[in-house]
């Protein structure tokens, strides 16, 4: 039996390149551009000031609604709470636009580490706080992608997807605490039936990787964005710019490590 017994990823940004960013970025400036303009000059909102940096350190990893809470309160935006839900509501509806047209990629360095990870004998589960990530796991051929890449694994049939191949799946729900606090990612490992301590986790926001750690797990940080310090400093035993960089003989052992350059 593998010394790590359970794998648990993050879904945007580990997985896919999601339209996530995208959609709070354009969402907001729909509104500061429209029905908010009244209130642009009293914010420090810019085009040019919704980096990816912004996003990556105030918003990913979030829930829909504190997302959307730490995007206005960055921003300095008036009367926060009373358009919260409508922020929050403008972004769910054109990230859903955006995924269903197909404005998304799967990272490949991710499904070749997955596939690895399960052929190994780790139970692997996805554990995203968006409620979009079923839409976007369930678009993606797995078997396709095996083909096109010349990978062959016992784990692999005709027609999956990478929602299928997941052994469990909590993404989306309702849980009293987000992230950076452990729940989802304990809940995760229960459902697996594995031990926190055996589990390993894959996230690319700090967020992420401090839940995590508070939850006694180990955490792959994945730099995607130019943010290896974030992941280090949120506490990731290892940080790399892609899954291709772990050495899985070492996950194999329970250790985490990069390959040899």
């Amino acid at each position: 039996m593998p010394a790590f017994q359970g794998a648990i990823f993050d879904v945007d940004g580990v997985l896919v390149d999601s339209p996530h960013e995208k959609a709070w970025r354009e969402s907001l400036r729909e509104l500061m551009e429209g029905e908010w303009s009244d209130i642009r000059d009293r914010t420090t909102w810019s085009p040019e000031a919704f980096t990816s940096q912004v996003y990556q350190e105030e918003m990913s990893g979030k829930p829909r609604l504190s997302g959307a809470r730490a995007a206005l309160e960055y921003f300095h935006v008036p009367n926060d709470d009373a358009r919260l839900a409508v922020y929050a509501q403008r972004k769910q509806e054109m990230v859903v636009r955006l995924i269903e047209a197909g404005d998304f990629t799967a990272y490949p360095d991710a499904l070749r580490f997955i596939i690895a990870v399960k052929d190994a004998g780790i139970r692997v589960a996805a554990a995203s706080s968006s409620r979009n990530a079923k839409l976007l796991l369930r678009k993606i051929r797995l078997d396709t992608f095996a083909q096109e890449q010349g990978i062959t694994s016992a784990s692999l049939r005709p027609g999956l997807t990478l929602l299928d191949f997941f052994d469990v799946d909590v993404s989306g729900r309702d849980f009293a605490h987000g992230k950076p606090d452990p729940e989802m990612f304990l809940t995760a490992a229960r459902e697996l039936g594995v031990a926190p301590e055996r589990a390993m986790v894959m996230e690319d926001a700090a967020a992420g990787v401090e839940a995590a750690k508070a939850g006694y797990m180990a955490a792959i940080g994945i730099a995607r964005a130019d943010d290896a310090d974030l992941l280090a400093e949120a506490g990731a035993d290892i940080v790399v710019t892609t899954l291709d960089e772990v050495d899985l003989t070492a996950v194999g052992d329970g250790r985490l490590e990069r390959t040899a350059s």
